[in-house]
């Protein structure tokens, strides 16, 4: 019980000390949330060290990709770095400085959180927020000089309330839904009302305009051209051009480079990964950035007729070495990747059984000792486990696969 409360003190005094992630970070948090979710901030990674499990990220492998995308940079065009969803799953902040000294001019993230995140760490060139944030936060948005999207009127006449007792302005982006169905404006009229309104107003700055493609990763274009047909026909309707007119993901990057864009966000393409899978062939070298590595933690030999996990749903049929890894599906590894194979060795071995919270099982080939080096995903001697591999073993894209890679899997950077 003492102890239980002097947690609690300390937590509370952490917290009104304002030593967080953030500065801001304490007037984002609901006050009725109980101490344990607040728990990341204080204990950070230190509880994910001492693990024979972790992620290998090559800084090299995110400047090579980079480098290539730049090399095909039109004329005037920026290129910013998409480090949303803690940067795909390889560590925003790491990645973001690692973008940086490659030449990128600024970033997109997709929440309020991780733009803050970002400005803590030093991160001082433009951030642009591609998702929508409660109207209520453009205070802060606009004193850390970060660029937000608005997608309706409404948000827009909220934040010019909100605003007027400030004294920076509010960089925005108006984004434009041409067939994502997701969010911006749709018509003529409601652009026209939404320049009108920021035009009126130094309470604002109109940065830019923007749209996603719905199938820029796509063989067939008839979508993508539809969609492309709108864009234009809104953004002819402006009386004024923002300086940031801008369409392509990394898809339309790789494969729509005659599209006009004057900025591009570079995402899962930075990450070495193929935003199609294998739909379509990159035009540009693509180096996978992040590998998956654990290790054997025991082994044994189990004998025809003995199940392994939960459900027992494998059966041996002979004598087999069994190795466990400490890894599961707490840590990202879906359960269903059994049958999925891994690599030990240079060789191919099977996850047998069902995959648990913290480990699963692999059939060895033989007995192998103890802290055996096991490359989930990565290169193994000539052979190499992809995340295409995973998703499709999954019916997914990569993308859900880096996504999902927990933080309790810590990230080397190499």
């Amino acid at each position: 019980m003492i102890s239980t409360v002097f947690v609690f003190v300390i937590c509370k005094l952490y917290l009104l000390k304002g030593y967080s992630r953030s500065r801001h970070e304490q007037s984002l948090l609901p006050n009725c949330l109980p101490i344990s979710a607040h728990a990341h901030l204080f204990i950070g990674s230190g509880l994910r060290k001492h693990r024979k499990t972790y992620a290998r990220i090559s800084k090299k492998a995110i400047q090579h990709n980079l480098k290539n995308e730049q090399a095909r940079l039109g004329a005037n065009c920026e290129l910013f770095a998409v480090v949303k969803a803690d940067g795909y799953g390889h560590g925003a902040v790491e990645i973001a400085k690692v973008a940086r000294d490659a030449g990128v001019t600024g970033f997109c993230v997709a929440l309020l959180g991780e733009a803050l995140e970002l400005r803590q760490a030093g991160i001082r060139e433009p951030i642009l927020i591609l998702g929508i944030v409660d109207v209520a936060y453009v205070a802060i948005i606009a004193a850390e000089k970060l660029s937000v999207t608005v997608g309706s009127l409404e948000w827009l006449k909220k934040a010019k309330l909100k605003m007027k007792n400030q004294n920076n302005s509010l960089r925005i982006h108006i984004a434009l839904d041409t067939g994502m169905g997701r969010i911006g404006f749709r018509t003529v009229s409601e652009l026209t009302e939404a320049e009108n309104t920021v035009s009126d107003s130094k309470l604002f700055e109109f940065e830019g305009v923007y749209t996603h493609f719905a199938t820029a990763d796509e063989s067939d274009e008839t979508k993508f051209n539809k969609q492309l047909e709108i864009f234009n026909k809104l953004i002819n309707k402006l009386k004024n051009k923002p300086r940031f007119i801008h369409v392509a993901n990394s898809a339309t990057a790789l494969w729509h480079q005659q599209i006009p864009t004057n900025l591009v966000r570079y995402g899962i393409a930075m990450y070495g990964l193929n935003p199609s899978g294998h739909a379509l062939i990159s035009p540009v070298s693509l180096e996978p950035a992040m590998e998956l590595i654990s290790e054997l933690i025991q082994v044994k030999e189990i004998q025809p007729g003995d199940t392994v996990s939960y459900g027992a749903t494998y059966e041996a049929t002979d004598c087999e070495w069994v190795g466990t890894i400490p890894i599961g599906y707490a840590d990202g590894w879906r359960r269903s990747l059994q049958g999925q194979t891994v690599l030990v060795d240079g060789q191919r071995c099977e996850i047998i059984g069902r995959v648990c919270m913290d480990q699963c099982m692999i059939r060895l080939p033989k007995e192998y000792p103890v802290g055996t080096t096991v490359v989930l995903v990565g290169k193994s001697g000539t052979d190499q486990v992809t995340m295409e591999e995973l998703a499709e073993h999954l019916d997914t894209i990569n993308y859900e696969i880096i996504c999902g890679i927990t933080l309790r899997v810590p990230r080397i950077y190499v």
